[in-house]
């Protein structure tokens, strides 16, 4: 396990809120606050992932809407049953994006549009109903694949529709954001003066737009060994899990990782390779989600992007889960 990248600074999680407590800016709909003396409420210990379990496949090898592009971030409605996987439209310029819904086997059953978007490396989905309404960056910084959201969207998924979007946190830089569908809460992560950090909050707070006292607050944390390309990062409960690595050829080359840290004070837990899909073409980490099935089973799923070879112009999702959770 790597050294703990908080080693030399003595953090509790009021210490991390009050790092920037001078530094409170208003967004859009609501007030994102870069540090505060103290919480609405405290955030409890909960169980978590035993990120060096074996994986499972949920499936592999289904192409999206977008065939020529590999899928970026993913959620899942938990109450209707129901996956999205966000992904680069094709024959656009890199920020156009679209969400493609799946069935559990990878059968497309529907998609939307959402241009001048980003790049998709994480969304969330909130049910309303027999709705889904689907959280993930908008108003892109730019026109190409470099591009990344200043606000955040929330709008209701409606196959072939024109998204009727409610935008959040409007001038923020490199935005994105993932739900816990157990714990019903909205972790956004973005830029804050140079360095990306996380913020935690209830879902029913986002949805009002009420940004001002997150649950935790702290600085993406240091992360190695390996080439430390992030893909993507989801929560349950008390933990927020990381997902980075490059997309190789040749499994021999494979530096894949998925990181636990402690959202009650921002420290890394555990870090661990792993070789989930390691036999497929042109393997490359994309997403992660968490999702609890209707018999009460909790999964961490994983995205990788795939190829049929590596010069195919076609791009295939592929998901794995691990389902041992530890206290």
């Amino acid at each position: 396990m790597p050294q703990n990248p908080f080693s030399d600074l003595t953090l509790t999680r009021r210490s991390l809120f009050r790092a920037g407590a001078a530094t409170a800016v208003a967004l859009g709909s609501g007030a994102l606050l870069a540090g505060t003396a103290a919480a609405a409420e405290e955030l409890p210990a909960s169980p978590y992932f035993d990120i060096t379990a074996l994986s499972s496949d949920l499936f592999r090898s289904k192409m999206l809407h977008e065939s020529h592009h590999v899928m970026q971030g993913f959620a899942f409605d938990n109450v209707n049953r129901r996956l999205f996987i966000v992904q680069a439209q094709n024959g656009t310029s890199g920020d156009d994006l679209c969400i493609s819904q799946l069935s559990f086997s990878g059968e497309l059953l529907g998609s939307m549009h959402l241009n001048h978007s980003g790049h998709g490396v994480s969304l969330g989905v909130e049910p309303v109903g027999t709705a889904s309404y689907i959280w993930m960056e908008c108003d892109a910084d730019g026109t190409t694949t470099e591009s990344r959201g200043t606000a955040l969207a929330r709008f209701k998924f409606v196959n072939g529709g024109t998204p009727a979007v409610k935008k959040f946190l409007t001038g923020s830089k490199n935005i994105t954001c993932a739900t816990d569908p157990v714990y019903q809460r909205m972790v956004v992560r973005r830029d804050e003066g140079g360095r990306m950090w996380f913020s935690l909050f209830p879902l029913a707070k986002a949805v009002a737009g009420d940004f001002s006292e997150p649950l935790a607050h702290f600085p993406q944390p240091s992360l190695s060994p390996g080439g430390v390309v992030f893909q993507g990062y989801t929560i349950l409960g008390s933990s927020l899990y990381i997902l980075d690595g490059a997309g190789h050829a040749d499994a021999a080359d494979i530096d894949s990782y998925v990181t636990r840290v402690d959202m009650k004070t921002g420290e890394v837990k555990e870090r661990a390779i792993t070789r989930a899909g390691e036999s497929l073409v042109w393997r490359e980490p994309e997403g992660m989600a968490v999702y609890r099935t209707a018999d009460g089973e909790t999964r961490l799923f994983l995205g990788f992007g795939s190829r049929s070879s590596v010069d195919n112009v076609n791009r295939y999702a592929n998901l794995f889960y691990k389902n041992v959770l530890v206290g």
